[in-house]
């Protein structure tokens, strides 16, 4: 008899009642396309976009534009969450360092990032670097307000007792900082990596010849349906994949905070 691993027994019992909704929609979709309840010719059945999926996963461009869009979102994530963290720790942690960077900071955040792409392509061209650059801007920012945020969380007590230890600044960032400002920095991480792949996809609609994004695009201007359906499908997928991925991450990094 094959047994069910613990965490995804898990994974299976708290999930159940949305994974049934999932199968009802699905099912009407399909009937409704299928039995003509609507009319139309622009959609199509759930049983064509998973036929579509598979004929460009067979020929090869479908793994070519997710490779693509995947390594420009995961680049911009990275660089973006490295330095939103180290930032972010550092405003959180020091009062100068705050008062020095909130200004910057309080101007280009209520920016649309994408409208930023214009300008960076003229300073430093075109190619893959301003995409990822965009990308990078997208993560950094809600990854810093959440350090900043997680670390003014931090009972003042924690680095009272710190001192009395004579614990060194590096034992405090260790200790102190990073375990307690760890619960809101990994929801700035879940933030950026939807806006890592949101900005991926309008980054590749927008001056892109591959990627996801320029495959949604190239389908709309030629009209081949299936292929519209199959890239939104695709990136759906992505964001349904990363969510529980980043739930499991967060009970193995912060297992002292109880999921409700």
């Amino acid at each position: 008899m094959i047994q069910i691993p613990v965490w995804l027994g898990r994974i299976i019992k708290q999930n159940w009642l949305s994974f049934i909704s999932v199968v009802f929609l699905v099912s009407l979709w399909e009937a409704a396309v299928d039995l003509d309840w609507v009319h139309t010719v622009f959609l199509v059945s759930p049983s064509t976009i998973v036929k579509s999926t598979m004929d460009l996963l067979i020929n090869g461009d479908l793994p070519g534009h997710l490779a693509i869009t995947l390594f420009r979102m995961f680049a911009g994530f990275f660089i973006g969450t490295a330095l939103g963290l180290v930032i972010g720790l550092a405003m959180g942690w020091s009062k100068a360092i705050r008062a020095i960077l909130d200004p910057i900071v309080s101007v280009i955040y209520p920016l649309p990032k994408i409208a930023l792409l214009p300008l960076i392509m003229l300073l430093i061209g075109i190619g893959e670097k301003p995409m990822i650059m965009v990308i990078a801007f997208a993560a950094f920012f809600p990854v810093l307000v959440n350090s900043i945020a997680g670390v003014l969380s931090i009972d003042p007590i924690y680095f009272d007792a710190a001192r009395n230890y004579g614990a060194s600044r590096f034992k405090v960032l260790t200790k102190v900082i990073v375990p307690g400002s760890l619960p809101m920095v990994l929801v700035g991480i879940r933030l950026a990596l939807g806006m890592s792949l949101l900005m991926a996809v309008v980054t590749e609609l927008l001056i892109a010849t591959k990627g996801l994004g320029a495959m949604l695009w190239l389908a709309w201007a030629t009209l081949r349906i299936e292929r519209i359906y199959v890239a939104i499908f695709i990136i759906a997928l992505l964001g349904l994949i990363m969510h529980p991925l980043l739930n499991l991450i967060g009970r193995r990094l912060v297992p002292w905070r109880e999921e409700r």
